[in-house]
């Protein structure tokens, strides 16, 4: 079992994926908006049905280390859990302030 975040920039969200027997389930989304030089990250959910904690941070993280790597556009969270996710986690703070 491996759980990976992939983005699917068609439908403009980062998801949460499990891998496991050869087959994928999708266990939560993070879906944004382009507006100019800005991503707007506006809703995170995670499949309720799971029962895992961590799995929202696991995909918060996931799509903030792919904009840190592969995006240029400041990251704006008008979603509530991306924006406690910053708040707790500094270390993407140059998201923000880019």
């Amino acid at each position: 079992m491996t759980d990976r975040v992939a983005l699917q920039p068609d439908r403009s969200r980062y998801v949460l994926l499990r891998e496991e027997g050869g087959a994928s389930r999708e266990l939560g989304e993070a879906t944004f908006r382009l507006e100019g030089d800005t991503i707007v990250f506006d809703h995170t959910e995670v499949d309720p049905e799971i029962g895992e904690r961590g799995l929202g941070s696991t995909l918060v993280r996931g799509a903030l280390e792919h904009v840190r790597a592969e995006r240029s556009e400041r990251v704006v969270a008008e979603c509530s859990f991306v924006r406690a996710y910053l708040e707790k986690h500094p270390e993407f703070e140059d998201l923000t302030t880019r």
